[in-house]
């Protein structure tokens, strides 16, 4: 197997373990375990147990990212983009809460952690940078102006994102939930001027 493979599958088995046994409990030899590897195969594909944790973190982003970002390529007003977008992230959390969960483990261990403090700067860095992103492309395809600085935005729209999946990973209430993701993006409309 190349080395590419097997950090891949390492990554995907650093997942697993996460999502079943916690964040703490993912160890090196917990891994490369599930992975059914050596133990030298994992220092062979990472410098570091923290550099695992990054990937895991920054996988998890992107797939987010990438269905939400597929959904508001599609037609419609921007209103109706934002919207779809919004339910789109939704729906990927109530089919993974483990997987959303683990992000807010990661972030917890990480910044209780000595020399893991900038682990969990960056998961939140590598989040607000996306939101950031699609912010500026959906300004750019509707013709409009944010209002509000896009790093202010940026980070507004990533708090309530992580409110109610939080709040929901505790009460499991989605009916309350997609009302707040529709007042949502209805605030974040009344956000936009349309460019002259």
């Amino acid at each position: 197997m190349a080395a590419k493979d097997r950090r891949e599958e390492l990554i995907a088995a650093a997942f697993r373990v996460m999502v079943r046994d916690g964040v703490v409990k993912t160890t090196t030899r917990a891994v490369v375990n599930e992975a059914k590897m050596p133990l030298g195969v994992f220092h062979y594909c990472f410098n570091s147990r923290e550099e695992l944790l990054q990937e895991v973190i920054t996988r998890i982003t992107d797939s987010g990212v990438a269905k939400a970002r597929n959904v508001f390529e599609g037609e419609g007003d921007l209103g109706a983009r934002i919207a779809r977008s919004l339910y789109t992230f939704w729906e990927g959390v109530e089919l993974s809460p483990g997987e959303h969960q683990v992000g807010y483990e990661l972030t917890h261990y990480a910044l209780r952690q000595e020399g893991f403090e900038d682990l969990a700067r960056r998961q939140y860095a590598h989040y607000l940078e996306v939101h950031e992103q699609l912010l500026a492309e959906a300004a750019e395809s509707a013709g409009i102006t944010w209002t509000v600085p896009l790093p202010v935005l940026a980070r507004y729209l990533n708090a309530v994102l992580d409110g109610v999946t939080l709040c929901w990973l505790a009460d499991r209430n989605s009916e309350n939930t997609r009302e707040v993701l529709r007042l949502t993006g209805e605030h974040l409309m009344s956000l936009a001027a349309k460019d002259a």
